[in-house]
């Protein structure tokens, strides 16, 4: 009965095993399944694959040669003279499979190209183009001597070499090359180690880019910075990391994220096919910020960050790593208009904003720096009320007024025509001049429009102040009817002060209620008070006294009582006294 647990063998390792000197019955499985990996590619022995150091350690030297497993050489099988290593990470080299070690490593040895054994042989490798063997003898002027079965010359230029260091390593190295001149009567022959390592190049840059996919992570090595990115050596082929891709955040210079030689994993964003060209992304590693941006941040929020740059039409600030807000000029203070962000602000700055606008989407945030300090206008309109009088020093003149500080970010306006009384004004520089102290009277205040308007010659002393200084209440004055209606009449009791009279009905056809015609009682009139009226009726003459008579009408003088004087409102209230 078969044994189940006993492996199985396919029926070509069997045959395989057959040709193996060894029974199979005396080896393990591993043995047996080495040996017939062996077995298998023997008939690849002879077969040149070309292969790349991959890593080099104290013992062996590994080398990629496009299979899962890479393949092992002896590392003393590069040591030179001096004990020094004639080999590098990098390196390409002809090597053929001589079977797998006990770590399952393809055993290799290196192999030469076919070396020419006589001339005709250089001549078919000339024609047909073909790469040759051949053995590098020594420096000298100009380049290298190398054999190829026959003394051949390589320039220095075509060594593939970087400089005189590198050419005395290849000394005593086998090396493929192309002849590139043959001169049969001379015995002259040159040949090129370049191209060959040129088309070894692009043969490994065509498959390294066929293995690319975009969307892959991959992990090269940074060859070169520049002022936009950097080129990343993905073994064989370079992507450009744009200065854009290398962080969420705004990186000036892309040698502040990465130097040559790093090594570092980025993700393949684009894949130019034509142009051979592949786009490198680092920060595409990372969560985008922006994600979280919304959910962070509020309108009315309270929030900090670093000035990260000035612009001309405001300021980014730094509020997370990859997210930036704007400061609007406009939204910097409340007291003046600001020409320049860099009059408030400078980069590198801790500042304080509120966050006015957030648009996840378009990778958005609106802040305010003039909020996070407090509406001034607040204050203002407690303090300013319409009647308030103010001090202040004049800030500027224009064509239609003047700007005068109120503090606190403040500015109120006067306008042309209420600077002052005693004359009509071109410009207000005829009257005030910048800095100069003046004091004003709250005439309107617009706090949708955040003005407040003042006035001066609200303040000067007018003929009615010195009309109301002069008078007492209860007094009996002259004035003259400008307007008369039922009830009420305007009174001008002197140059430009008027008074507003309480017209009383009179009694009869227009005659007045001081004649005592007709009133009952009036046999009882104290005698001096109607020799009194008598007299005064004598004293203004028969005309006079007759309009006193009249129903009051515009144009006429009459004798008025004072009833009222109110400064503050400069008003002035009379009766008729007859």
């Amino acid at each position: 009965m078969e044994n189940p647990t006993s492996p199985v063998i396919p029926e070509s390792l069997a045959t395989s095993l057959d040709t193996l000197d060894t029974p199979p019955e005396d080896n393990s499985f591993g043995d047996i399944l080495s040996e017939f990996e062996q077995a298998r590619h023997g008939r690849r022995n002879n077969e040149a694959l070309e292969g790349t150091v991959v890593s080099i350690s104290p013992e062996s030297v590994f080398v990629d040669i496009g299979r899962k497993v890479d393949g092992v050489l002896p590392v003393d099988q590069f040591r030179d003279a001096a004990g020094g290593l004639t080999v590098q990470v990098g390196d390409r080299m002809l090597v053929s499979i001589t079977g797998r070690d006990e770590e399952g490593s393809y055993t290799l040895s290196t192999i030469r190209v076919e070396r020419p054994k006589d001339w005709s042989a250089l001549e078919r490798a000339f024609a047909e183009k073909r790469a040759i063997g051949g053995r590098v003898t020594e420096v000298v002027k100009g380049g290298l001597r190398v054999d190829v079965g026959s003394e051949a010359f390589l320039p220095a230029s075509r060594s593939g070499a970087k400089d005189a260091a590198e050419m005395e390593k290849l000394v005593g190295q086998e090396i493929q090359c192309r002849i590139i001149k043959l001169d049969t009567a001379s015995e002259d022959v040159v040949v090129d180690r370049r191209v060959i390592l040129e088309e070894e190049e692009a043969r490994a840059r065509e498959q390294k880019f066929g293995e690319l996919q975009e969307g892959a992570i991959v992990r090269g090595t940074v060859r070169s910075v520049t002022d936009f990115g950097a080129f990343v050596d993905l073994g064989g082929v370079d992507g450009l990391l744009h200065v854009g891709d290398m962080a969420w955040h705004r990186v000036m210079k892309p040698s502040d994220v990465v130097t040559v030689g790093d090594s570092i994993e980025v993700k393949v964003l684009k894949i130019n096919p034509e142009g051979k060209r592949i786009s490198l992304g680092l920060k595409q590693l990372t969560p985008d910020p922006w994600t979280t941006a919304a959910e962070r941040f509020h309108v009315g929020d309270r929030v900090q960050g670093k000035v990260s740059r000035l612009a001309d039409f405001g300021a980014f600030v730094e509020l997370l790593p990859g997210v930036d807000g704007l400061i609007h000029i406009s939204e910097m203070s409340w007291a003046k208009k600001v020409r320049k962000p860099s009059d408030l602000l400078k980069t590198g700055e801790m500042v304080e904003a509120v966050v006015l606008g957030v648009n996840a989407a378009d990778r958005r945030i609106s802040l305010g720096l003039k909020q996070a300090l407090g509406d001034p206008w607040e204050d203002a309109l407690k303090k300013f009320p319409v009647g308030a009088v103010a001090e202040g020093p004049v800030t500027s003149l224009t064509n239609f007024g003047c700007f005068m500080d109120l503090g606190g970010g403040i500015d109120g306006m006067i306008h042309i025509s209420d600077i002052t009384r005693e004359k009509r004004l071109n410009h207000p520089r005829e009257a005030l001049s910048v800095g100069q102290t003046v004091r004003a009277v709250v005439l309107e205040v617009d706090r949708e429009r955040r003005r407040i308007k003042l006035g001066i010659k609200q303040l000067e002393p007018t003929t009615a102040d010195e009309y109301i200084a002069e008078h007492q209440v209860g007094e009996s004055v002259t004035g003259r009817i400008v307007e008369a209606s039922k009830g009420r009449a305007k009174i001008e009791l002197g140059d430009g002060v008027f008074a507003e009279c309480r017209m009383r009905e009179e009694a009869g056809n227009g005659s007045t209620a001081g004649s005592g015609a007709g009133v009952p009682g009036a046999a009882k009139a104290d005698l001096s008070s109607l020799t009194a009226m008598l007299s005064a009726k004598w004293k203004q003459g028969p005309t006079a006294a007759a309009a006193q008579q009249e129903a009051p009408r515009a144009g006429q003088v009459r004798t008025f009582r004072i009833l009222k004087l109110d400064q503050p409102g400069k008003k002035i209230e009379v009766e008729l006294a007859g």
